[in-house]
């Protein structure tokens, strides 16, 4: 269908932020872009979202093409627009996080635009291409959010895991334990339950109330 517009409109893309715990630290899949603007950068899976799609599902798409991954759940960051941040064009992009389990995951594999795949820690992260470094620590700024209000640190959860798994993650980026009071909360609203040998598992879809 065509368009016609009396003023110039700014091009749209996503970006999705796949986060896993693992090995006691948080850590980002990025890919190696493969073509200009930025061909060898780092940057995070994303793309141009068709004109006849939604944000959510395009983020998950361009996740599954770059990365082969699927994303449980989106959270939605953001929108971000500085006129340059793209050398081709105007560019808005939305982010959103995507938390992954490790053994739900699977293993990523380099597609379409992405030349190679890799986790960082997303303490030690190399040089991004656009403006992601900006991106990314909004990013961990409300992964802070989330923590102190929701049990989004059950995203990052194996099938089955322990109040400590949970709790040292709470520990790494808000500096306390994860109160065994919300601990209980959780249980009682029955987004977990007890599975055997001290362990826990998911029993519902989480909803992301302030429990």
């Amino acid at each position: 269908m065509p368009y016609t517009y009396d003023f110039p409109h700014p091009a749209v893309t996503v970006d999705a932020i796949p986060l896993m715990w693992r090995d006691g630290q948080l850590q980002v899949l990025l890919i190696r872009r493969g073509k200009p603007p930025f061909e060898g950068k780092w940057a995070f899976p994303g793309g141009f979202v068709e004109i006849d799609e939604d944000l959510e599902p395009a983020a998950a798409r361009e996740l599954g093409e770059e990365t082969g991954l699927d994303a449980g759940h989106l959270e939605q960051l953001g929108a971000f627009g500085q006129p340059d941040r793209d050398p081709r064009e105007r560019v808005i992009t939305v982010a959103f996080l995507a938390p992954l389990s490790a053994d739900h995951a699977g293993q990523p594999a380099a597609a379409t635009d992405a030349a190679a795949t890799a986790w960082h820690s997303v303490e030690e992260l190399p040089r991004l291409a656009f403006d992601h470094a900006e991106i990314m620590a909004v990013a961990i700024e409300r992964l802070m959010g989330l923590l102190r209000t929701t049990p989004f640190a059950l995203y990052f959860m194996p099938e089955t895991f322990r109040f400590q798994d949970v709790s040292a993650l709470h520990e790494s980026y808000l500096g306390q334990k994860l109160p065994k009071g919300r601990w209980n909360d959780w249980l009682s609203a029955g987004l977990i339950s007890e599975a055997e040998d001290g362990r826990y598992s998911i029993c519902v879809d989480l909803e992301l109330n302030e429990l």
